[in-house]
This record gives structure tokens, sequence and C-alpha cells, in this order.
């Protein structure tokens, strides 16, 4: 995805002109991970992996979010929010809960699941599609939901 690689350095620059040290740090957070994967994987990154690079920093800036909350943390919760708004910014929109149920039972059609018990062969072709726009656990809710919606 050479255009997101170009856009990271032309937003790099452009922070670091107007001394955004945030973004700053968050490009440059994304470019290495996305670096480390190019490296895990031996070869440049297509769409898919730069999608998948993305979304683990959203993740992990979601699950950082929480665990200052808990800890009472306001301030550092605060500045990974800001954070995963720049990231944000890199991932596509987020799917309705229509479009993501829409996916879910074309995967559904195409494997043929009819029970829970398919939930493994659904999930394998519904992410790829929704990599960067839907979270693992609400697809997983509503593979879930439509699996037992269709044996009953």
């Amino acid at each position: 995805m050479a255009a997101l690689s170009e856009r990271l350095g032309e937003d790099l620059k452009n922070a670091l002109k107007a001394g955004d040290s945030l973004r700053v740090s968050v490009i440059r957070f994304i470019r290495a991970a996305a670096q480390n994967r190019q490296i895990e994987l031996r070869r440049p990154l297509d769409d898919a992996e730069w999608m998948k690079v993305l979304s683990a920093q959203s993740k992990q800036r979601q699950e950082s979010i929480r665990e200052f909350e808990a800890g009472g943390r306001a301030d550092l919760a605060e500045k990974e929010r800001r954070e995963l708004d720049i990231v944000r910014e890199y991932l596509p929109p987020a799917l309705s809960d229509e479009d993501l149920s829409r996916i879910v039972r074309q995967a559904i059609a195409e494997t043929g699941a009819r029970s829970p018990k398919e939930m493994g062969a659904v999930m394998k072709v519904v992410m790829p599609r929704v990599v960067g726009q839907a979270d693992g656990k609400a697809v997983q809710k509503v593979v879930q939901s439509l699996l037992e919606g269709g044996a009953s």
C-alpha cells in the first residue's frame, strides 16, 4: 500500500514542521510496526497487511485506555485517546452493524455453515474482509448470533 506509506511520510514531515510531537510519535510508531512486519514477512506489505498493522495499533491503544482508566490514570488514558484518534485517521471507516451482518451472512452462505460449531470457518472468511473496519470480538458476536439464529 504505497499510497499509505507515502501519506504517512508526508504527514510525518508536516507534523515535524508544525511541532506536533504527539502526531510525530504516533506516525513513527505506525511506521516502525509496519517495518517490523515487513521484516517478518520478508516482503513489502500489501493492503491487508497494512490494515492489520493499523488495527493492531488501534487495538493496543484501546487496551491501554482501559488499563489506564482502571488504574485511575485519566491523564494517560486521555493521551492514548488522542493517539487512537490519529491512528484511526489512517483506517477505513468502521462498518455499520448492517454492513457487518451482511458480510457475515454472505460468509455463512459461502461456507454452508449451519451451527455455532462451524463458527471458525465463517470467521476465517469474514476477518480478511473486515480487517481494520470491525473488531474481532464484534465479528464473533454477530457470527455467533446469526449461526444460533439459523440453527433454531
